[in-house]
């Protein structure tokens, strides 16, 4: 009698039909995507919530001319009402492009990358008038563009995640 070995590892129907499968970082399973989908959640609240603060700082620079102190000799000085807009139409993309980020469509993690690094040009100019708002505003910036950047496609919610 002799015993020939199997060509593969026998299994139990257990261990066959019940394993789990190995997490796919690519679709927002393990360690590191349910953290970069975390930071795509965290990056739609930031833009909804600071693009509506834009948009009130737009309104008050257009209702009253002397919401922010005029400073001296700058090179990228505007009127206070035409940073005002600037506020304002920049603020409702931003907060527009924040919502679409939370209901996950494929349209807002490019156009926030975009509004994102046109957010952080917008108060790197407005430094003067504003400077401890301008910073905390770029480094909002910043984090905004780098957590959609990382999230490889995925949305943020998973009702919204399509199947592979």
């Amino acid at each position: 009698m002799t015993h020939t070995p199997p060509e593969t590892e026998p299994t139990t129907a257990w261990s066959q039909d019940h394993r789990t499968p190995e997490p796919d970082p690519t679709r927002g399973e393990g360690p590191r995507g349910d953290w970069a989908a975390g930071g795509s959640l965290f990056a739609g609240v930031l833009m909804l919530v600071s693009g509506c603060l834009g948009v009130l700082n737009g309104i008050a620079a257009i209702a009253k001319d002397d919401v922010y102190s005029r400073i001296g000799d700058y090179v990228y000085a505007f009127d206070l009402t035409t940073w005002g807009w600037i506020h304002l139409v920049i603020g409702a993309l931003v907060a527009v492009t924040g919502w679409g980020v939370l209901k996950g469509k494929d349209w807002a993690r490019g156009a926030g990358i975009g509004f994102g690094a046109l957010y952080v040009v917008e108060y790197f100019l407005f430094l003067p008038y504003a400077p401890v708002w301008s910073v905390i505003s770029i480094g909002i910036g910043v984090f905004v563009i780098w957590a959609l950047a990382t999230d490889h496609g995925r949305a943020p919610n998973p009702r919204a995640a399509k199947p592979a």
